[in-house]
């Protein structure tokens, strides 16, 4: 046998696709935690159909899952695989245009039937007609390898074929030396009380792996050194899990128990799944009969005194207005967590987009304002649920937090925080009357704001003598009482405004190198949201072609920084890219008067950062062209005097 040499490479891209019933997610994410393991710094992008069994063999059926993993700091999922692993033609046919030319393509050769490539629009096999040329191919019988790999153990073909995902990851690890020992830990911890199933699976995981020393196909395996980070301890993370996380996290800081009130939606459900196991925590989670149900238990919670959360995504979000704002009439503390999905209606329930900001700003009746947080990647959930949560107990107020399919289902090594440094939440109940009525008695005035936040005193049912009225109509300053006079609805309406616009958030920061030596640039991109990734990257690929860009990205997007009004009227050109058709442009241009300049994309992707970087090469250029026009004019009106 031949020994294969060894290739040491910066960074690879690897996409794995199939029929959603192949295991793609299942095989892409023990990829992943065998990389993490290895320090590798990634970023992940499963996607796949929204039905749960799609029709097997065809183009709307295929599930896949891509990986991006370097030695150095990774922004985004990667733009075009270097490695596409297709289990099937549907897999290649809706996988092959991403693949960067001279990439590798792995097929399972087994499933190129005449029936299956006509399925898909194949007139003759793309393994014989040429029209792979441009690619590194490897053909190889993948099924009827894990077939005959499994034979011993008794099992018909069909459960057998069941377990070639397990030989596909395999071939995969061994082709990037990953390590097995992590991925035969999980298969006995998944199917330690089905020892049939165990062995098989391991026995297919491991002649994948064999069968790559022994298979002439590939000459040459891969190696990525692990990439600098900070010390400490580290796991990966998707973005639903850190949200969860957070949101344990700012309950236990704030001494609280944590009350989630949901109802099942993608692709947002993965919070009420990991905080359902943490019941050890104070957590209490509620899975309602709909999305109203769900919103009312938290409320009703943070009545009682606990920190309420609700999660959803852009539909349940609409059936939850009302209740938002009965909660900003209450002025009490909820978190509402909006993982946003492409729509409108039912829309595109697993892809990602970033169309619910005005509904987050705007959806409800009436004046119903409430501050809005993004995080900026998947480990950033953490800290945003921890600051969702800040702003919503010390405010008494309704916090939107706005993540997005991309980032909930996608994954990167999350740094675990010492509890210790976790900002200090607690908050104090009221527990005695806070004014003095005309007589001398002592009273409670359930609206008697604090002078600092706005905020209205928080008193717990139950509590003696401080019994008062809550409901959604509108409640007269100081007492709570009901009220319909004109001038008290315009306080109160004023005074809610005035908590929300008076947040403390911090400035926004300005990556802009250029400005430390005085030649700023010209352009700034501006992202909120789940953009950061790609504009980071987009960024960087500029500046190493020698010309300048600055990039900020905003966490608060209500209210916004008090220094973002400088920034935007700092540059000569604003961009801001929205995987939606301008909402944030819009909201700066009518706050500001600043002519920002949308880029705007709705496909249920995220942008890649070769198309970013494109389009502020283009603004650069528009720049350069205008300010050579300018100096040929002013240079014709010197000469003209």
């Amino acid at each position: 046998m031949s020994v294969k040499q060894v290739q040491r490479v910066d960074r690879v891209v690897i996409r794995f696709a199939g029929d959603s019933g192949d295991g793609m997610q299942l095989t892409g994410d023990r990829f992943t935690a065998e990389t993490a393991a290895l320090g590798n710094d990634l970023a992940t992008l499963p996607n796949f159909p929204a039905e749960i069994r799609a029709p097997a063999g065809t183009v709307l059926g295929v599930s896949s899952f891509q990986l991006h993993f370097a030695d150095h700091d990774v922004m985004t999922p990667g733009d075009h695989p270097d490695v596409l692993v297709a289990m099937n033609p549907a897999a290649l046919r809706s996988n092959l245009r991403d693949v960067r030319r001279g990439g590798t393509v792995i097929v399972d050769s087994d499933e190129f039937t005449k029936r299956n490539l006509a399925r898909v629009g194949y007139g003759a096999s793309p393994l014989e007609d040429g029209s792979l040329e441009a690619y590194q191919l490897h053909a190889l019988p993948l099924t009827s390898r894990t077939v005959e790999a499994l034979a011993e153990f008794g099992l018909s073909r069909k459960d057998a074929e069941r377990s070639k995902n397990m030989y596909a990851l395999g071939l995969v690890s061994w082709l990037y030396n990953r390590p097995t020992e992590g991925t035969e830990r999980f298969l006995r911890s998944k199917f330690g009380k089905r020892p049939q199933i165990l062995e098989a699976n391991l026995a297919a995981f491991r002649a994948g792996y064999n069968y790559g020393e022994t298979v002439e196909g590939f000459a040459v395996t891969y190696e990525i050194a692990p990439a600098p980070a900070p010390t400490g301890t580290y796991r990966n993370v998707t973005g639903n899990t850190a949200t969860a996380y957070g949101l344990v996290a700012a309950a236990h800081r704030a001494g609280l128990p944590l009350v989630l009130g949901s109802y099942p939606i993608t692709p947002a459900s993965d919070i009420l799944h990991t905080l359902s196991g943490l019941k050890r925590f104070g957590v209490t989670t509620i899975q309602a009969e709909d999305e109203i149900a769900g919103i009312g238990a938290a409320l009703g919670a943070s009545y009682g005194g606990a920190l309420g959360v609700t999660s959803t995504s852009g539909p349940g979000l609409a059936l939850k207005a009302e209740t938002i704002g009965l909660a900003v009439m209450l002025e009490l503390p909820l978190v509402v967590v909006d993982v946003q999905r492409g729509g409108p209606s039912t829309g595109l329930p697993t892809k990602t987009e970033q169309a619910d900001l005005l509904q987050a700003m705007f959806g409800r009746n009436g004046e119903a304002p409430v501050p809005v947080v993004a995080p900026r990647s998947p480990a950033d959930c953490f800290d945003a649920a921890l600051e969702a949560s800040r702003i919503a107990l010390a405010y008494r107020t309704p916090v939107l937090l706005l993540t997005d399919g991309y980032l909930a289902n996608g994954s990167e090594p999350w740094l675990l925080p010492a509890v210790s440094e976790l900002p200090d939440l607690r908050v104090e109940f009221t527990t005695q009357p806070n004014a003095t009525a005309a007589d001398g008695t002592p009273v409670f005035q359930p609206y008697k704001r604090d002078p600092e936040t706005l905020a209205r005193p928080w008193a717990v049912p139950g509590t003696p003598g401080l019994e008062h009225r809550i409901g959604g109509l509108e409640k007269a300053d100081l007492t709570g009482e009901i009220s319909y006079d004109p001038d008290n609805h315009e306080r109160m309406v004023l005074l809610r405004q005035a908590k929300v616009d008076g947040v403390t958030v911090p400035d926004v920061v300005v990556d802009d190198p250029g400005a430390a030596t005085g030649e700023p640039a010209d352009v700034l991109v501006l992202g909120w949201g789940s953009t950061y990734g790609p504009i980071a990257a987009a960024a960087r690929s500029v500046r190493e072609g020698g010309e300048r860009v600055a990039t900020a990205h905003l966490r608060h997007l209500n209210p916004f920084p008090a220094n973002l009004g400088d920034v935007l009227r700092s540059y000569r050109r604003v961009l801001v890219p929205e995987m939606n058709l301008g909402q944030l442009r819009l909201l700066l241009r009518a706050q500001y008067l600043v002519d920002v300049i949308g880029h705007n994309r709705v496909r249920g992707l995220p942008f890649t950062s070769a198309e970013l970087a494109e389009v502020v090469r283009t603004h650069l250029d528009e720049l350069a062209k205008e300010l050579a026009d300018e100096t040929i004019s002013d240079e014709t009106t010197g000469a003209g005097r």
